[in-house]
């Protein structure tokens, strides 16, 4: 896999503003979920990135919301934000905010709806509605039982086929305790 490089900046003058680089991170229902601040915190370490996060319900579960340091959207928002015909949509909103999106982790119950078509919350509307000129990362996580039903093969290829990439799982000891990817 090719690395994704950010826009050089423009000119080397200090008093000039610098376009921050726009990065849309997916957060779905995966006890891989608890890396969510990590991930949130290695991003902010680069120079002209600017992150938002769309999380799940059920990805909720498994992190803090106060250890977010960046602006979190859920299911909830999605509804406040639009009361009459001209109020902005949300996810249209962060699809045109966003030069790229990662989806980590992507939980099999997300990976199907994606891979189906279906757009019944907040992240799966933006992903349904994304751009396929930016790119798409997704990183599967899922226990290895669900990783290696026929299924998930089928659905990672449909995602790749939209021109998604896949960032792929590790093997590594699970929380069940299985070891596996």
């Amino acid at each position: 896999m090719e690395p994704i490089s950010l826009p050089e900046p423009a000119g080397n003058s200090s008093s000039v503003p610098q376009k921050k680089f726009h990065v849309l991170v997916g957060v779905t229902g995966s006890v891989a979920a608890l890396k969510l601040p990590l991930l949130v915190a290695e991003l902010l370490k680069i120079p002209g990135l600017e992150v938002k996060v769309v999380t799940t319900e059920r990805a909720k579960h498994f992190y803090n919301a106060q250890e977010i340091p960046v602006t979190l959207y859920g299911d909830e928002e999605e509804w406040q934000l639009w009361k009459g015909r001209s109020d902005p949509v949300l996810h249209i909103e962060l699809r045109r905010w966003a030069d790229l999106m990662v989806v980590a982790p992507l939980d099999a119950n997300t990976l199907a709806k994606v891979a189906g078509g279906i757009c019944d919350n907040l992240l799966t509307c933006v992903i349904r509605a994304w751009d396929l000129s930016k790119p798409l990362l997704f990183c599967p996580a899922m226990n290895t039982a669900m990783w290696e039903h026929p299924i998930t093969a089928r659905q990672v290829e449909q995602l790749k086929a939209f021109g998604y990439t896949e960032i792929p799982c590790v093997v590594k000891k699970l929380v069940c305790g299985d070891e596996g990817q």
